[in-house]
């Protein structure tokens, strides 16, 4: 099979499966704007205005800032359950609190392992061999707070995309691309009842498999996020979530890109105002806890994840559960289509993760609460 025929299946799973890449395919890599976690994705993928555990690398980098401790944890999640094919997702976290430097050192692994593809002459269907198909990130970052009210956290990111193994007959370069990009986020937390987020992630140099003149944006994306606890007693506490995200990727009618710091712009203003707001995803989720932190804790979560029906129709319920005990944290996640149309054949129906992590040398920060998913 050839590199174009992979890269074109790949990005076609990508389209069904309403990752925001939508018709006109206006990314590469689009499985960095997967939701990794089983926690925040239990809360219909609001996470950006809580990101309060090591998988806020990825929802908002800064609210790391206001954890200390260390953490480690891990996810797994079997992806497009619908088509059976041979498609997961890993996505690996830690974050280190070093006192020296007043913040935390955090790092992840975004794995997406797209199957084994059989290689086909261009003459013929004879099969050349197989090989495996996969996009991975390495980033580092670091966390921090200004002051007793404000956090930054700053991300750096190597992409790899690996969608063939060599060039077939005349085809120009090998199906495999590298290419680096940061995030920026800032967390407002003024009290341990409220917090408002913001992250701009993937802000980088686009991607080409063949040569320059067809490189692809990668997935810009901005965030917003609130969270507010509504309750909170010895045993008990219920938090709402609630994002906006939206991609910063702009292409003109013949389909050329902007690069990323023009895009930050255009983006919002190549059409009119109301239709940039409808290519706004909307989600919101509630997390309710029992039990005592440090000892047991039980969670149940929900969640509602809206997109409009223009700027690719993603709608779905979350639900989601988790338990602490001591160090040991697990939780999941499971994506209903049911109380919507065609929900038989939405790819995303019944995808379930799971997540694993250790939390050790955590103290409670008395002026803003304490976490109680640590």
């Amino acid at each position: 099979m050839t590199r174009s025929k992979i890269f074109f299946a790949v990005l076609l799973l990508f389209t069904i499966g309403k990752i925001p890449i939508y018709a006109q395919g206006e990314a590469a890599v689009t499985f960095l704007l997967i939701a990794p976690d089983s926690r925040f994705t239990g809360m219909g993928e609001a996470g950006s205005g809580l990101a309060d555990n090591s998988s806020a690398i990825f929802w908002n980098p800064a609210g790391i800032a206001f954890l200390n401790g260390n953490e480690v944890s891990i996810t797994h999640s079997n992806w497009l359950p619908q088509f059976k094919l041979d498609l997961f997702y890993d996505y690996i976290t830690a974050r280190y609190y070093v006192p020296e430097l007043g913040g935390s050192l955090t790092s992840s692994i975004t794995y997406m392992n797209y199957g084994e593809f059989i290689r086909t002459a261009e003459t013929g269907p004879e099969a050349l061999g197989t090989f495996r198909a996969f996009d991975a990130a390495l980033t580092l970052g670091y966390a921090f707070k200004l002051n007793t009210d404000w956090g930054l956290g700053f991300n750096f990111r190597i992409i790899h995309s690996n969608l063939s193994d060599k060039p077939t007959a005349n085809e120009q370069g090998r199906g495999v691309s590298t290419t680096v990009s940061f995030d920026i986020a800032g967390m407002w937390r003024p009290s341990s009842d409220l917090s408002i987020g913001l992250n701009l992630s993937n802000l980088g140099p686009k991607i080409f498999y063949i040569d320059r003149a067809q490189a692809d944006p990668i997935p810009t994306n901005f965030r917003l996020g609130f969270a507010y606890q509504v309750f909170a007693d010895e045993y008990n506490s219920l938090t709402a979530a609630l994002d906006f995200s939206k991609l910063l990727v702009n292409r003109d009618t013949t389909g050329k890109s902007d690069e990323f710091y023009k895009a930050l712009y255009s983006s919002w203003t190549s059409r009119s105002f109301s239709e940039e707001l409808r290519d706004i995803v909307t989600t919101v989720g509630l997390e309710y806890w029992y039990g005592v932190p440090g000892d047991f804790l039980f969670a149940a979560r929900g969640g509602i994840f809206y997109e409009d029906p223009k700027y690719g129709n993603r709608k779905f319920i979350t639900l989601g559960a988790g338990i602490r005990y001591d160090y040991y944290g697990f939780d999941f996640s499971y994506i209903s289509t049911a109380p919507f149309k065609d929900r038989e054949n939405h790819p995303l129906a019944d995808t379930l993760r799971f997540t694993f992590n250790i939390t050790w040398d955590a103290v409670a920060d008395a002026s803003k609460g304490f976490p109680r998913g640590l």
